[in-house]
């Protein structure tokens, strides 16, 4: 059953991001003057040149760190969004770090990223906390700490760090000793993609071999079984907020330290929202974040081809993410091929028990 139910989540998915694209094709046939050459710049723009494709590579890092934060939130049954605030909150707070201390190279970067982790596990810790001891709405409250620590950032850099010699609002310069080295001549890859792959191992292990990941998965697929097998489960609540919370800190420093030369976010980046479309196409798995990270930034970089060189605007994808939300999100999509799938088996196995 387990590997029907596998199937049918994998038939479900690519179901749901075929649709997603041909909507987003045919909303192209119908709008653009040369369809052809928009649809090509699309689709194939991201993979003719190697820049591109390091561009591919560079989006797809911060999505990592996001996606498997809310895979592991999603798989505890936390519906908590607050790795948005986090990622602009500890960006800053790496930035600043940049800026004020002067460290040789890997320390000062690695100082910045950790203490950029250690920010975004208190938040999303203390957001778990309240949900655990409380039992307050982690929704509600993670959306709120996404205004306040946007609020309290962008005081921050407006006052106390803003460059005054333009009339852009950033942050003074950060010490290059502080920014993370290009591992790939001739690209933008750098070594934050080191910290992700990392950061994907570590999770997949935390998930499919600690007790930890058990009681993770068991909670999310039945509450209260989990209850009355003795689990406690406000310590894992409180577990897996400190764990997202922590990568969401170091995703937000990595993004920071690898693309910018000062704090430029004059607004929440949405990469804490995007991680919640990652965890969807990942099924929680964090084997799965890799690929799909990837996939949301390929068509992201083909959209900004397709909006530089053709009439079709990068907003396009907008409407692609939201059909493969809308989908997936679905309880009720697909389900007669699932129960068709599930009647298949077990007439399958009854076979199999008649003629043994």
């Amino acid at each position: 059953m387990k590997k029907v139910l596998k199937k049918y989540e994998m038939v479900r998915t690519m179901m749901a991001i075929s649709i997603a694209l041909l909507v987003g094709f045919s909303i192209i046939l119908l709008l653009s003057q040369n369809p052809v050459s928009a649809i090509n710049n699309f689709i194939i723009g991201p993979i003719t040149k190697k820049r591109y494709i390091g561009n591919v590579v560079t989006t797809a890092i911060p999505l990592i760190f996001s996606g498997l934060a809310m895979s592991l939130l999603f798989a505890s049954s936390q519906f908590n969004m607050g790795a948005e605030g986090v990622f602009y909150f500890s960006g800053l707070i790496a930035a600043i770090i940049g800026i004020v201390i002067k460290l040789p190279v890997v320390v000062h970067a690695g100082l910045a990223i950790t203490v950029a982790g250690i920010i975004g596990a208190l938040v999303i810790g203390l957001i778990g906390l309240m949900k655990a001891k409380y039992g307050t709405s982690e929704l509600v409250v993670s959306l709120m700490f996404n205004s306040i620590l946007y609020g309290i950032g962008l005081y921050i850099l407006n006052y106390y760090f803003r460059e005054s010699n333009t009339v852009v609002l950033k942050s003074f310069a950060i010490n290059k000793s502080a920014l993370l080295h290009k591992i790939l001549p001739g690209t933008s890859i750098h070594s934050g993609l080191i910290l992700a792959l990392l950061a994907i191992f570590v999770c997949h292990f935390i998930m499919e071999k600690s007790k930890l990941g058990y009681e993770i998965n068991l909670i999310g697929t039945n509450p209260e079984f989990a209850k009355y097998s003795g689990i406690n489960i406000k310590k894992v609540i409180v577990s897996v907020s400190l764990i997202a919370g922590l990568l969401s800190g170091i995703g937000g420093g990595v993004e920071i330290l690898g693309i910018y030369d000062s704090f430029k976010w004059t607004a929440l980046p949405g990469l804490g929202f995007d991680g919640a479309l990652i965890a969807m196409l990942a099924k929680n798995k964090p084997k799965n974040v890799l690929p799909a990270a990837l996939f949301l930034s390929y068509i992201r970089i083909g959209a900004d081809l397709m909006s530089r060189l053709t009439d079709i605007p990068a907003e396009m994808v907008g409407i692609m993410q939201g059909i493969i939300i809308l989908l997936i999100s679905g309880r009720r999509f697909l389900q007669n091929y699932k129960n068709k799938l599930i009647l298949e088996e077990v007439n399958k196995n009854e076979l199999t028990k008649s003629n043994s």
